[in-house]
């Protein structure tokens, strides 16, 4: 049995679909051939609208608020551009004076006497920091069972630092989570090295109150005979007008009624052809969707999912397959996979605390950014020795390598050639 849910307007996708009568569904192959045509989604878009700026800004100052008088120059910033995921055309100090009311600058001086640009937070966005912290403290437990979840969805419950890394802000984690959060839980995480030589997160021990997946607590949306069965089915939601042709509706009809597979539970035994597998999958992602706290990710953030979560090849074209269940929007040249079921329009229905903190940067980060464009920032520039000694020190025989990321006298404020090739010494 299936669930709609309807909101908007205007169709969002084409289908167009072949059955082969006769079959049992919940043996046979899967012998749908489903032809999507990818339509805008304008208010999940809107959801997504903004989100990579706002992700890389609190990750600065995340970064800013661990340094003394929450102040670096502009090399320092530089060496975490990687993690902060814009595009590699835009200047790391472009993109920080464009939110003045997060982002104050200033200068200290290296040992030639050039001016070095530095960064620091403003009171406003210092505060709000604060008041984040102090969400994450309340919400702790709540964190870490993400963490324990997200863990336990894997075959060895352990995934590498570098794949948890790229979900730690959709799951809510602190940008500096393994200093600050795994040493405080020993007895739950262990850091593992790995065959590749990487480094990996693992859980120590199963938690059977925690193996159990958001669709499984959702027993209310559940028939009897269904629930009787484990023919749990997926809630689906299309925007008003969507035209869903009469044999597609029948194939979705049988494929929820399929055995659902829990996304905790060993599904060595399914063969990765049939319908049975891809709900098995569908419903690995749904869990994993609903361990993020705003129900979206990036599409490339599960991509390295596939060995630890045992999926077979192409596993991401269930994004596509089911439009009724994901919505993958394309904003800011990228592809985030939002689970359309977790909002109505584009109002998020179930708000984590951390939601509310991160909607009052991005406010704050829109004001600074109109504020600049209409000129009311540029008598603010602070020109002044800082602390002697926060003195920039450079690289003996005069060079002090900064000259990419440096500006003259005369104009302070001008953009710089890279933030990339600047090596100078800590």
């Amino acid at each position: 049995m299936s669930y709609w849910f309807l909101c908007g307007k205007g169709k969002v996708f084409g289908f167009s679909c072949g059955l082969r009568r006769g079959f049992n569904y919940q043996q046979s192959f899967s012998l749908v051939n489903i032809k999507l045509k990818w339509v805008k989604d304008k208010a999940l878009d809107a959801v997504i609208a903004g989100e990579r700026d706002l992700r890389a800004a609190c990750n600065l100052v995340s970064i800013l608020s661990s340094a003394p008088d929450f102040c670096l120059p502009i090399y320092h910033l530089s060496r975490h551009r990687g993690q902060l995921g814009l595009p590699h055309d835009l200047k790391l100090s472009t993109f920080i004076r464009r939110y003045p009311t997060i982002f104050h600058e200033s200068y200290v001086f290296d040992s030639a006497g050039t001016h070095v640009p530095c960064f620091e937070l403003t009171l406003e966005a210092l505060n709000l920091y604060h008041e984040e912290l102090g969400v994450i403290r309340d919400n702790m437990i709540d964190l870490i069972d993400r963490l324990c979840k997200l863990l336990m969805l894997t075959k060895d419950r352990i995934l590498p630092l570098q794949t948890i890394d790229q979900l730690k802000w959709d799951l809510g984690l602190p940008y500096c989570y393994i200093d600050n959060l795994i040493p405080i839980y020993a007895d739950l995480f262990s850091l593992f090295r790995l065959p590749d030589d990487r480094i990996g997160l693992k859980l120590l021990s199963w938690d059977d109150t925690l193996a159990v997946s958001q669709l499984e607590k959702n027993v209310a949306q559940q028939t009897e005979e269904d629930l009787k069965n484990n023919c749990l089915a997926f809630p689906i939601g299309f925007t008003r007008g969507f035209g869903l042709k009469r044999k597609c509706m029948g194939w979705l009809k049988e494929w929820q009624k399929l055995p659902y597979t829990s996304p905790y539970a060993d599904a060595s035994h399914l063969d990765p052809r049939t319908d049975v597998s891809e709900k098995r999958i569908v419903g690995v992602f749904h869990e994993l969707f609903h361990l993020t706290i705003q129900k979206k990710t990036e599409r490339k953030n599960v991509s390295n999912l596939r060995k630890p979560l045992s999926l077979p090849q192409k596993f991401t074209k269930v994004f596509e397959r089911h439009p009724g269940i994901f919505y993958i929007s394309k904003m800011s040249d990228s592809q985030t996979v939002v689970l359309r079921e977790a909002y109505d329009c584009q109002r998020i229905i179930q708000r984590h605390p951390l939601v509310d903190i991160r909607e009052r940067f991005a406010s704050m980060m829109r004001k600074g950014f109109r504020d600049r464009s209409r000129g009311l920032y540029k008598k603010t520039a602070y020109i002044g020795h800082k602390d002697p000694l926060k003195i920039v020190q450079g690289h003996k025989g005069g060079g002090n390598g900064l000259d990419s990321e440096v500006d003259s006298d005369d104009d302070l404020f001008s953009e710089y050639n890279s933030d990339e090739s600047i090596h100078c010494p800590s």
